[in-house]
């Protein structure tokens, strides 16, 4: 009897290790296929997830309220959403030690070139004034960044639209205020202009 019930005993064992075993081969073979449990894993303390390039339109009837958002530029200039109004602008969400931010930067800054009557304006979620300046005048960027790294407001008007984490992230907002498309990750300039002339055109 004894001599059976370690057979018992032996059998549950094996059949938990083979559980484990397939569980652990699961899991791994889930993250191999997620881009951001590489990114975590990876280990390499960038602080942030790089997108990749996701775009999203939102159907003019199906779009979210105007978020109302106010903040001070690198220059100290007071600027708000009210100000926008029957403009269509692009805001670009970044800050200077992204890498995918300064990849895209050259692109932002001849799409803006392209199109006059489009504002665009920045919005810096880590640095100071002074780094926001430099990082201008080192790329020719002419339009101004809200410093948004100690109060988050600006993000915080855009839950639900823009991670905090997720950047580089490009809005393209219509006349009335809406966000008509997203870009999560580094821009593709030809697709951003495309945005831009829908909205545009509405």
């Amino acid at each position: 009897m004894k001599f059976r019930k370690y057979q018992k005993q032996i059998a549950l064992g094996l059949v938990i290790f083979m559980l484990g075993t397939l569980l652990i081969g699961t899991l791994s073979g889930c993250s191999a296929n997620d881009p951001l449990a590489q990114q975590f894993k990876a280990g390499d303390n960038k602080n942030y997830i790089a997108g990749d390039g996701t775009v999203t339109e939102f159907a003019k009837g199906n779009r979210a309220k105007a978020a109302v958002w106010s903040g001070v530029t690198e220059s100290g200039q007071s600027i708000d959403s009210s100000q926008l109004k029957g403009v269509v602008h692009v805001v670009n969400f970044w800050y200077a030690g992204c890498a995918p931010c300064r990849a895209e930067a050259p692109d932002l800054v001849a799409t803006a070139k392209q199109f006059p009557t489009v504002q665009f304006i920045g919005v810096n979620v880590r640095d100071s004034a002074a780094t926001t300046v430099a990082f201008d005048k080192n790329f020719g960027i002419t339009w101004p960044s809200i410093i948004d790294a100690k109060t988050g407001s600006v993000v915080l008007a855009f839950t639900g639209i823009v991670t905090p984490q997720a950047v580089p992230t490009t809005l393209v907002i219509d006349k009335n205020g809406q966000v008509s498309a997203r870009i999560l990750g580094r821009i593709d300039k030809s697709i951003l202009n495309t945005l831009i002339k829908t909205a545009n055109e509405e």
